[in-house]
């Protein structure tokens, strides 16, 4: 990423679902695109069982915790920051009743030593049948 201004796509992270990248460079700020679950080259979301329909049978909040944070720390690395550099992180779980502790202990798990500003909010749906995305802000 030598352009102060440009996007980037990292070759860990799955698929984008739309036209855009995984992040942006803008000065020294790295913008990350929603960043879930979903595991590269594939339509696997981890935790995550399905009927034959398409729809969720049921789902391991802990387990697409685990898979959305290393997905957002491929990208981070492949865009020249770190995990230390995020400063701002926005959360959409679909279920905030059932999955909200389960998240948090997952999220003090991975944010003990850097702890950037977060927000939490539920949202009806994401894109694909998955219960978390992330929205991240790092410094490069």
């Amino acid at each position: 990423m030598n352009d102060p201004n440009s996007i980037m796509n990292s070759d860990k992270a799955p698929e984008a679902v739309g036209l855009y990248p995984h992040a942006r460079r803008v000065g020294g700020l790295l913008f990350l695109s929603g960043v879930g679950p979903r595991k590269k080259g594939s339509k696997e979301i981890p935790g995550v069982t399905q009927n034959e329909a398409g729809e969720v049978v049921s789902y391991d909040i802990e387990a697409q915790c685990h898979s959305v944070f290393e997905n957002v720390r491929h990208i981070l690395e492949d865009a020249g920051s770190s995990w230390s550099k995020l400063v701002d992180v926005t959360v959409f779980l679909t279920n905030m009743k059932d999955d909200f502790a389960t998240y948090n202990k997952v999220y003090a798990q991975y944010f003990k030593d850097n702890q950037p500003c977060r927000t939490t909010v539920e949202v009806n749906a994401l894109p694909t049948p998955i219960a978390i995305e992330l929205k991240c802000v790092a410094e490069v």
